[in-house]
């Protein structure tokens, strides 16, 4: 036979005490003796009641002492991107000293919206969404505090961000200076366009957006046809994404000498892939990453380093800073020269 839940007027019941008696033993215990509140829980421990539900608690008091961070990738992601990972990291760093709680809230296929909308928290720190994505309106609709990472500066009241376009740029300019004239991108996600160009009309992501525009200032101020640079890309965010984008290049008839990624891991994907069709790296090909993982400092790959793990610290302190209503933060950048880039091949001749 089922058995009802003890409840608190069950436990009062029993006892011959109001309600209230019952509710202030668990929540405001300085309003009872010390012997009637001993009372009270060893007739709610006998009952099987064991205290006020938690979520109820939480909407009671409006506040749930927990920070949600909305990820646009799958919820592995968090915890194998190493860009991912320090960037949670600093989130978590504020929410230690804070004594608060982190919620993340991935991206799952037909419920990225409700995710959002049933999260117990009391804002959100946002990294990296699509302009058109649901789950903004969703976290509107919360009408919660949130601080955006990776997105327009003027998208919200608080955002946090690095110079992407200028960044990207100094990748390019250095290829170009050593002599590079047939460049590659490399870019995450399954897109459908043949160049960088279309992609970049087509973009709704604001990193990958900024870092096909610098790209795109660099080659065109060396005179390069920007309309005609190929694009490689392949679902996912990882090496095998490189491996899978890179080769797209590398096949070409008309091959590039130079490949530019939006982040290390598909650089160094970008890496093995040419390792795969015998071409040395980087006499016969130079590649550029983008973060300066540790990974990329094993390999020895020309990159640009960023503060991730002070991209989420930042964000939360502006989250959590009551003084602050509107504030755009922009964090420096740093190009780190390694030993993937090269001359081209024809001018070691």
């Amino acid at each position: 036979m089922s058995r009802s839940r003890p409840t608190l007027a069950t436990i009062a019941a029993a006892l011959g005490v109001s309600r209230m008696t019952v509710s202030n033993a668990f929540n405001r215990p300085d309003q009872l003796s010390p012997e009637l509140r001993e009372r009270v829980l060893a007739k709610a421990a006998e009952l099987g009641y064991a205290g006020p539900d938690p979520v109820a608690r939480t909407l009671s008091r409006g506040r749930t002492g927990s920070v949600g961070v909305i990820l646009d990738a799958p919820l592995t992601l968090a915890f194998s991107d190493p860009a991912a990972v320090e960037l949670l990291h600093g989130v978590a760093t504020v929410c230690e000293r804070e004594e608060l709680g982190m919620s993340l809230v991935p991206r799952i296929a037909g419920k990225d919206a409700e995710l959002v909308k049933t999260a117990l928290v009391d804002g959100f720190v946002v990294y990296c969404m699509a302009e058109d994505d649901p789950r903004r309106a969703a976290m509107l609709e919360r009408r919660l505090p949130y601080a955006l990472i990776d997105d327009h500066s003027d998208a919200a009241e608080l955002t946090v961000n690095i110079d992407d376009r200028g960044a990207a740029r100094t990748t390019v300019d250095h290829l170009v200076a050593l002599g590079h004239r047939r460049f590659g991108i490399v870019l995450g996600w399954d897109n459908p366009h043949a160049t960088a160009a279309e992609a970049l009309r087509a973009m709704e992501y604001h990193v990958d957006r900024e870092r096909l525009s610098g790209w795109r200032d660099g080659l065109q101020a060396a005179g390069i046809d920007w309309e005609r640079v190929p694009l490689g890309s392949a679902p996912g965010f990882g090496s095998e994404t490189g491996r899978t984008a890179g080769g797209r290049l590398l096949d070409r008839a008309e091959r590039p000498t130079a490949i530019v990624c939006t982040s290390d891991v598909m650089a160094l994907g970008v890496v093995e892939a040419a390792r795969q069709r015998g071409l040395e790296v980087p006499a016969q090909l130079s590649v550029t990453g983008f973060d300066d993982i540790p990974a990329a400092v094993h390999a020895g790959l020309t990159t640009v380093r960023q503060p991730h793990q002070e991209k989420g610290a930042a964000a939360l302190r502006l989250l959590l800073d009551r003084t602050t209503t509107q504030a755009s933060v922009l964090l420096p950048t740093e190009f780190v020269p390694r030993s993937t880039t090269a001359p081209p091949p024809h001018a070691h001749r």
